[in-house]
């Protein structure tokens, strides 16, 4: 308590904070800006009106001050603490209607659904395939070159024994095919369809024969008949051969590479290899007979002309026969996969 010791006798007393029911009028924000302060302000009324007045108004602007001062402390430490742990409105409004997904949805998408980059770099993958076709059984390797090219390379092998007979000689007939070939794979509208320019860069694709005719039995050159010795009957070997290297061109479906991340696929394809005019060969031994002018003659095969004539003929007759063959035909369909 404060005496003024004025003749007007007045006092002004200045109480501790109050603490439970009353902190909610006068206190301020716990950690705010200290303790609350309460003004009252008695009044011996033994002077002028107008002090009475002067002292109730300073009285009442301590009050006001002491509560806006809480009241500003207790909003500020609300919206800190606000800011500190909520979303803001807009942001809440918007995420409200999303269902929320498990963490563990967005590690399975992330390990099913492929990158846009893959197979798009050059020689960014690996593709190892089998495949069966017209040149054999065989395998294929591709790897990426752009995102709508792959460069492709393989090898096929076969072998076909058969026996055929043509003009009435025997042949014990041995298919032998052998090649090494290389191609890029062109993806014009980024799906399976493929156009695929590329090479036999190793034709190793032949036929080869022995021939033989029993003894006594006729057989026809270029249309001339003879007759196999008895003796010494006619044997011989035969063989078809084509370029060492050929060009050649396809068009299929399949991609070794998926650009969608699978791993399987099963490529198809078919085309031609320019493999150039067939080269045949026969060589016959041994004694023919045959009649000229009414007289029966037997001669050896090897050096008689007339017969080395008509069997260049037949020769010929048998490479224009197979010629269609210069335009090898492709035809495959197999099984990749791509790493």
């Amino acid at each position: 308590m404060l005496h003024t010791g004025s003749p007007h006798n007045r006092e002004i007393a200045v109480y501790p904070p109050r603490t439970g029911a009353d902190h909610s009028v006068f206190g301020a924000a716990q950690g705010g800006f200290g303790y609350p302060l309460r003004l009252a302000t008695t009044l011996t009324h033994k002077g002028s009106p107008w002090r009475w007045l002067q002292m109730r108004f300073i009285s009442l602007v301590a009050l006001l001050s002491v509560s806006v001062s809480a009241a500003f402390a207790q909003q500020t430490s609300t919206t800190e603490t606000s800011s500190s742990s909520s979303v803001p409105p807009q942001l809440v409004a918007d995420a409200t209607p999303a269902t929320p997904v498990p963490a563990r949805a967005f590690i399975s998408s992330a390990a099913t659904v492929p990158s846009a980059a893959a197979h798009t770099r050059p020689f960014s993958g690996l593709a190892l395939g089998a495949q069966v076709g017209i040149l054999g059984v065989g395998f294929q390797v591709a790897t990426p070159l752009a995102s709508h090219l792959n460069l492709r390379g393989g090898a096929n092998f076969f072998n076909y024994n058969d026996a055929l007979s043509n003009d009435g000689i025997n042949y014990n007939a041995n298919l032998h095919f052998r090649s090494v070939d290389t191609s890029v794979d062109w993806f014009p509208w980024a799906r399976s369809f493929h156009i695929s320019p590329g090479a036999l860069l190793y034709n190793g694709n032949q036929v080869t024969a022995n021939a033989a005719v029993p003894a006594g039995d006729t057989f026809t050159l270029n249309n001339t008949t003879y007759t196999s010795s008895v003796t010494d009957p006619v044997t011989g070997t035969g063989s078809v051969k084509f370029n060492k290297a050929a060009p050649k061109i396809t068009v299929g479906w399949g991609n070794m590479l998926p650009r969608s991340g699978r791993h399987i696929s099963v490529p198809f394809e078919v085309g031609f290899a320019y493999a150039g005019q067939p080269k045949t060969v026969i060589n016959l031994a041994g004694n023919a007979c045959y009649n000229y002018e009414g007289q029966n003659y037997c001669s050896d095969v090897a050096t008689n002309t007339m017969i080395q004539t008509n069997l260049a003929a037949q020769q010929q007759k048998i490479a224009n026969d197979i010629s269609p063959a210069r335009f090898f035909p492709i035809l495959s369909s197999g099984f990749s996969y791509s790493f």
